[in-house]
């Protein structure tokens, strides 16, 4: 396993073909709400990219919104979820959000993965409410 920051083109394919794969096709949420402005390799976001015997499996990207980390679109194929790789993505996320000056990291989460980003430090910071559809909630966490 290898986790990335995604420099080309190539990559950066990669990861919009597993975000699409996850919530395009697997949670119906519409390619125009998914695919957006951050989806640069030369813009606001960092992304990465997890693969496993040469092949893509994850991604993620992170962004800075004031003094937090923001992230975003963390993806994993369905036959390789349960194998600790949304931590993997996660930390790298952390560690590139860190590195860039931002004190706390926040995502909105599925209402689903609350108990995933539990575990790895974060807490719930809202009600629930809708994105693309979808439940979720507002979580944070400090990084130091």
């Amino acid at each position: 396993m290898e986790i990335l920051k995604i420099t080309d083109a190539a990559d950066l394919e990669k990861a919009f073909s597993i975000r699409k794969e996850v919530f395009v096709e697997e949670q119906h949420v519409p390619i125009e709400e998914e695919i957006d402005a951050y989806d640069t390799l030369d813009g606001e976001c960092e992304h990465v990219l997890l693969t496993k015997d040469g092949q893509a499996v994850g991604t993620g990207r992170v962004r800075l919104v004031d003094d937090y980390g923001k992230i975003q679109r963390v993806a994993i194929r369905l036959t390789e979820r349960k194998h600790g790789y949304g931590k993997v993505i996660i930390q790298k996320l952390e560690e590139l959000a860190a590195a860039r000056g931002a004190t706390k990291a926040k995502l909105d989460a599925q209402v689903h993965a609350i108990g995933f980003y539990e575990k790895l430090g974060y807490t719930v910071q809202s009600d629930v409410f809708m994105d693309a559809g979808i439940e979720h909630v507002l979580m944070t966490k400090s990084l130091h």
